[in-house]
């Protein structure tokens, strides 16, 4: 169905304090940012991403995180994208911080996933194309490839910077070790690593426990994490069962053998917790991420205006 109406955003946007420097930079991110991992895609109505979009930014959400693969199917988040930047959001572009990634699997054949310079360079023209846009905000190798050499990665990443198709530079899901070659090499090259995307949330712990934000916030680099919610375990979804159309039932991303006494309990303590200060399941997992020192921000996703409004609730209140 064509979009008639035009989108004004709202005038007030800005005037809730939600936003925080992302490590030693000018740049100022949202305390929640909207990812498009899920719900984005070719099989997900339109006409509802266009809402959940509209009400992010008419509630001062600039950030919306994609990758090359978000979908289903692969490319379609970032096709969605393109529309909404022609339908709504191309008065705004300069109030818009855009972020996508490569990293895995895109495409068939050898140059289609990885960490090569041919593979980051040819997806990234893809992606400017599938979003209608000249540059990104931010790009990210979305995962370090042992089977690339770490130079050939980090130098690609350098030289998107300076052929002007990323304004910064960010890496996710790389291992500790790894993270402080590239901080080393980007800072060298007058490419400072602005961010680093991770998973955390109460029931995974890693970057907390092995100090990894710990070097995040002692080198200046920002900190965004994804999967805040654990698939949904982090909120009252799965309170009375596994509903038939949730991600449990699916099984792709969630199973219900991950569901162990151990992350029970856990989620037990932070329904607990929630039930203590008058806030849902959700806004008080969201609550104790932001409580996490050196942490910039936290990727959502929302399947409904009504869920991102919920979530938001963990910031405005």
């Amino acid at each position: 169905m064509e979009t008639k109406d035009l989108y004004k955003a709202a005038d007030n946007r800005y005037d809730n304090p939600i936003y925080t420097y992302c490590g030693k930079s000018g740049v100022q991110l949202p305390r929640l940012s909207l990812g498009f991992w899920h719900n984005f895609g070719s099989v997900d109505p339109y006409e509802r991403s266009r809402a959940i979009t509209h009400y992010a930014f008419d509630h001062g959400i600039t950030h919306f995180d994609l990758a090359n693969n978000y979908g289903p199917v692969y490319g379609s988040a970032e096709e969605t994208m393109g529309r909404l930047m022609d339908d709504s959001f191309r008065p705004y572009r300069d109030e818009l911080f855009i972020s996508t990634k490569a990293g895995y699997d895109m495409w068939p054949g050898p140059y289609g996933n990885g960490g090569s310079r041919k593979y980051l360079m040819a997806s990234l023209d893809q992606s400017l194309r599938r979003m209608h846009l000249d540059y990104v905000d931010l790009f990210y190798s979305h995962r370090y490839d042992p089977n690339t050499p770490i130079e050939e990665t980090l130098q690609a990443l350098v030289d998107i910077v300076r052929a002007g198709k990323a304004l910064y530079i960010g890496i996710s899901n790389w291992p500790l070790d790894e993270l402080r070659k590239a901080h080393a090499y980007l800072a060298e090259r007058d490419t400072p690593l602005l961010i680093y995307q991770g998973k955390m949330n109460r029931l995974y712990t890693e970057h907390l426990d092995n100090g990894l934000l710990a070097f995040c916030k002692h080198q200046g680099i920002g900190y965004i994490a994804f999967s805040p919610l654990a698939q949904g375990l982090l909120t009252d979804r799965y309170r009375d069962g596994i509903p038939a159309d949730s991600r449990m039932a699916k099984g792709k991303f969630l199973r219900a053998e991950q569901v162990t006494d151990e992350v029970k309990n856990t989620i037990a303590q932070v329904r607990v917790e929630a039930a203590e200060r008058g806030i849902t399941t959700a806004q008080r997992a969201l609550g104790w991420l932001l409580e996490q020192d050196g942490l910039t921000s936290v990727l959502v996703g929302a399947s409904s205006v009504a869920q991102l409004q919920d979530n938001l609730a963990a910031i405005i209140r």
